[in-house]
């Protein structure tokens, strides 16, 4: 378990993409995305990775991509947001009671890492969502962030079927919930509506709202 490092290079893969990048895009930020947000959040949601021309390029978890767009505008909705759209980091977007992380902080090739990126960024996941409060929610984005989340808290994969919508129990009164990613493709092709997406994100204000009570 250690905190974010943004110049780690354990993934030989994503560190020489990443070289690449920055050789093929010099005013991008080409490293490893930092978590954004309070790390004393209540809401702790955890994306993929960052995609290659928007948190790659930004520095900034969903900013300046797709995915972004109706995320930040929820969060906006539900009050856990500043402002309803991200588009760098210094545009003045700040969080409420949020903070936005990765399964894997570095982009890889094709958004898709493999499961040693995985287990290998994990110590830096581990660090993010042991640090959750008590009664705090983590809402995984699509299947492999909640089985990084599983694997961060040492929480058997057989016991936490992902599905979109679903609640699954915590230690220390926490809930992890699970929603398909608002990737480009999942939201054009309506896997995931906006509907879909602010029903799960209300459900996390709402357990957070009743704990507070």
């Amino acid at each position: 378990m250690e905190p974010f490092d943004p110049d780690c290079t354990l993934c030989p893969r994503l560190a020489t993409y990443l070289a690449k990048a920055r050789a093929a895009h010099p005013d991008y930020h080409a490293h490893p995305v930092p978590p954004f947000g309070d790390p004393a959040a209540r809401l702790l949601i955890v994306g993929l990775a960052p995609g290659f021309h928007g948190a790659n390029r930004t520095g900034r978890p969903f900013t300046g991509d797709h995915a972004g767009i109706l995320l930040y505008a929820t969060l906006h909705e539900l009050g856990f947001a500043s402002q309803s759209e991200a588009i760098s980091r210094d545009d003045g977007l700040k969080l409420h009671d949020c903070r936005i992380a990765n399964a894997v902080n570095c982009v890889p090739p094709e958004n898709k890492p493999l499961p040693a990126e995985v287990r290998t960024c994990n110590r830096y996941l581990q660090w993010e969502v042991t640090r959750v409060p008590r009664g705090g929610v983590i809402l995984a984005l699509g299947r492999t962030a909640h089985d990084a989340v599983l694997m961060a808290l040492d929480r058997p994969r057989s016991r936490h079927a992902f599905a979109h919508g679903a609640m699954h129990e915590l230690p220390g009164e926490r809930r992890l919930l699970d929603s398909y990613h608002c990737s480009r493709y999942n939201t054009q092709t309506r896997r995931l509506t906006s509907e879909m997406f602010r029903t799960v994100l209300g459900h996390a204000r709402q357990l957070l709202d009743k704990h507070s009570q």
